[in-house]
């Protein structure tokens, strides 16, 4: 799929009314929790920011990708938790004040880790003929910083001084940002078909144990260390929901790859059944 009005500009606007919603959801309380959930904070954001991006690139590795899904695994991994984990966290009856201060806190950590991440990758994962791809880190930071923590911090400041007002449009931009996101998944998905039936044999089990190997190690990790159930929940959610918008942004708008969008838009439709069983299972079951 080449350029076009969807990839070019509705997919950045969608992440940019996704991020606004965010900030209309945040008080600078969610950021204090960090520090009155230390244990449980330090978990989750080891196993988002950490765990997730080795993993992917072990299975990377083990599975030998060619190099463009290889590196649009490893975007996908880098990317910070999605909003629609803090959904899913409350319908399983987790804890949402973790979840959504671990949402906030990776967005801002990987402003910075994913331009050094999806750059290792690129490096790593050279192309058959040879061809490096090169990834500008600062302007990266840059460019991500304005689609993601701009919005977020225009979003917490009309939080701040028109409460009523953000509590009010909250739940019908998430909505909207919800539609936008799978009309442009379904965009990229239509015009990259001939890629992605193929893709589904060869990265369709990497990309599922990614995800499910992420969450059980992030409920495994919140168990061992004595986490209770509802912080476990949120901590196993955050591990494996990630922002694959932003991991779309990445890999056509900044990489300008569509093969390496593939990967972050299978991950993401499939990060919504494993998430729509999580609510099942434990919103049925956790007190």
């Amino acid at each position: 799929m080449g350029d076009s009005v969807l990839t070019s500009i509705v997919l950045p606007l969608s992440l940019v009314i996704i991020m606004l919603g965010m900030g209309l959801s945040l008080i600078i309380d969610d950021f204090k929790r960090v520090i009155e959930y230390p244990k449980a904070a330090l978990i989750g954001l080891t196993n988002q920011l950490i765990i997730l991006p080795i993993i992917g690139f072990g299975l990377a590795v083990g599975f030998d990708l060619a190099p463009a899904m290889a590196v649009g695994l490893m975007i996908i991994a880098a990317c910070p938790g999605g909003v629609t984990s803090n959904l899913i966290t409350h319908v399983a009856k987790g804890d949402i004040a973790l979840s959504i201060s671990l949402t906030a806190i990776s967005s801002l950590v990987t402003v910075f880790t994913i331009p050094l991440i999806v750059s290792f990758a690129l490096g790593y994962f050279a192309n058959d003929d040879g061809t490096v791809i090169e990834l500008p880190i600062l302007k990266t930071i840059l460019q991500t910083m304005g689609i993601t923590i701009i919005p977020v911090g225009i979003g917490m400041i009309i939080r701040h001084f028109k409460p009523s007002f953000a509590v009010k449009m909250e739940r019908p931009v998430r909505i909207a940002s919800t539609v936008i996101f799978l009309v442009v998944m379904i965009g990229i998905i239509l015009g990259n078909k001939e890629l992605i039936l193929p893709a589904l044999k060869s990265i369709g089990v990497v990309t599922i144990l990614l995800n499910v190997l992420t969450m059980g190690i992030g409920f495994g990790a919140a168990r061992l260390f004595k986490l209770n159930l509802a912080q476990s929940i949120s901590i196993t959610i955050e591990s494996g929901v990630q922002n694959g918008t932003l991991a779309l942004v990445v890999a056509i708008n900044l990489l300008q790859q569509n093969d390496m969008s593939i990967p972050p838009a299978l991950y993401s439709l499939l990060m919504f059944f494993t998430g729509g069983f999580l609510m099942w299972y434990f919103g049925r079951r956790a007190k």
